[in-house]
């Protein structure tokens, strides 16, 4: 489990496909008491460490991962963010985040709002309901703040200091996001479904 505030900004190393695909990142992250086996969300995917040395760990990814993340588009020297897992005792500083993306979400616009930018983006169809003003949502690992909603497409306010610490700095119109719901909005919505079909 982790809170969506991301501790550091890692570099792609080497990709090398042969059934799952390993991953080599590069980072700066004190990774001595990061045994092998320890979930670290990369850009919002929740992977598990199978390698690790002086500034760099690997993990591996499955197709079902690649098939519903960014992850299949990423190349040598692509930047991602990363957050270790939580561990007892540590600051809730974000929302609680799983690490299990449900699709990718588009940016459609980028505007500045004082020192501020505000991004639209267009979530795919299905997750719409899930969505709403003051919930929460992680994108590319980053928990976020609902702004508005508008049918599929949402905005959320990032403030200088994110956008200077993330990767979502370096996005721009078109690009896609991984985007995970709020797990709370998921049971809910599936309780008040359930409770309709009683009702019914």
């Amino acid at each position: 489990m982790f809170t969506g505030i991301i501790q550091h900004i890692g570099t792609v190393k080497a990709i090398e496909s042969d059934g799952d695909t390993r991953i080599t990142i590069e980072t700066d992250l004190d990774l001595g008491a990061m045994p092998r086996g320890a979930s670290i969300c990369c850009s919002g995917v929740c992977l598990t460490v199978v390698q690790k040395g002086a500034g760099w760990f690997a993990v591996d990814v499955s197709r079902e991962t690649l098939s519903r993340s960014g992850i299949g588009l990423w190349i040598t020297g692509t930047r991602i963010n990363l957050e270790p897992s939580l561990k007892l005792g540590d600051e809730l500083g974000g929302h609680f985040v799983f690490g299990h993306v449900d699709a990718q979400a588009v940016i459609r616009d980028i505007k500045m709002a004082g020192d501020s930018m505000v991004l639209s983006i267009e979530a795919p169809g299905e997750l719409a309901g899930f969505i709403a003003p003051k919930g929460s949502v992680t994108l590319d690992g980053v928990s976020l703040t609902v702004n508005e909603v508008r049918g599929n497409v949402f905005t959320v306010n990032i403030i200088p200091f994110t956008w200077g610490v993330t990767t979502l700095g370096e996005r721009k119109p078109g690009d896609k996001l991984n985007i995970e719901i709020d797990m709370l909005a998921r049971y809910v919505a599936r309780a008040l479904g359930m409770s309709q079909r009683s009702a019914a």
